[in-house]
């Protein structure tokens, strides 16, 4: 497989972002806002308690600071597909000899790679310098988390890619779209830590992929986890990878049956 004509797109979606610097530093400072917020929200909350439930103020801090610096850097463009659908370009684009779920993925990696170095770094530098969070466990947690958090980025990809395929079957997707970042806002622990739902709900949540994507990363840098218990996480996340990606593909192929394109 020939890997250039992605690592161009992957390319030219970083340099497009950087056209754009003044919005890039209003959603920085959008960033820190709400890292502060959380922290006085938080801390309020605390109030004099060291621990709560055996979560510590500082696990918290940690929590949202790493769980919002993700949700700034984890780029993805849930109307990717739709948008070509609409103006009738998709046709075009299926004519291209190269892959177009291949071309999204590399386009959102090229877009990803430009929000984590200035979008995540720098809300994260401010985001420890105005809070402060825990350092992690180890030297070996904090490679593992870089992997897991690689991991769930990538369930985060698969699942707005299945929710894009829907595209092909109805007119606007912005409710299901909508649906998808609540759910993912509330059960990835990035709002609520999911250490204080109830215990009901936490199982509830191990069912579906959306602690994968922040809270899995978290755990593994706080050192909560055991060695086999990293695996464990981290094996599922490739899972629902593979999983998501798998309806995603479904859909893709039925859609492109159903597609009819008027104009463009």
């Amino acid at each position: 497989m020939n890997l250039k004509p992605y690592i161009a797109y992957a390319r030219k979606s970083f340099l497009m972002r950087s056209a754009y610097r003044f919005d890039h530093i209003m959603q920085i400072l959008s960033t820190c806002l709400q890292i502060f917020i959380y922290w006085e929200i938080y801390r309020s909350l605390y109030g004099s308690s060291i621990e709560v439930d055996g979560i510590s103020f500082g696990m918290v801090t940690t929590n949202f600071v790493l769980s919002l610096g993700f949700s700034a850097g984890f780029y993805v463009n849930d109307f990717y597909l739709p948008q070509k659908i609409w103006d009738g370009s998709l046709v075009t684009e299926l004519l291209r000899p190269i892959s177009f779920r291949g071309r999204m993925l590399a386009e959102n990696i090229g877009n990803g790679v430009f929000s984590m170095l200035f979008r995540f770094l720098p809300a994260f530098v401010i985001g420890v310098v105005l809070v402060g969070i825990c350092p992690p466990e180890s030297a070996a947690a904090l490679g593992l988390f870089l992997v897991s958090a690689a991991l769930g980025y990538g369930v985060l990809w698969t699942i707005s890619f299945a929710v894009q395929m829907t595209a092909f079957w109805l007119v606007n997707i912005w409710s299901i779209v909508t649906i998808k970042n609540v759910c993912i806002n509330i059960l990835s622990g990035s709002m609520i830590p999911i250490w204080f739902m109830p215990e009901w709900l936490r199982n509830l949540i191990d069912f579906t992929p959306f602690s994968s994507i922040y809270f899995t990363p978290v755990q593994i840098y706080l050192g909560q986890l055991s060695g086999r218990e990293i695996a464990g996480k981290c094996l599922l996340q490739v899972v629902w990878i593979v999983c998501m990606y798998g309806i995603g593909s479904v859909l893709w192929k039925r859609g492109q049956r159903k597609l009819v394109i008027h104009g463009g």
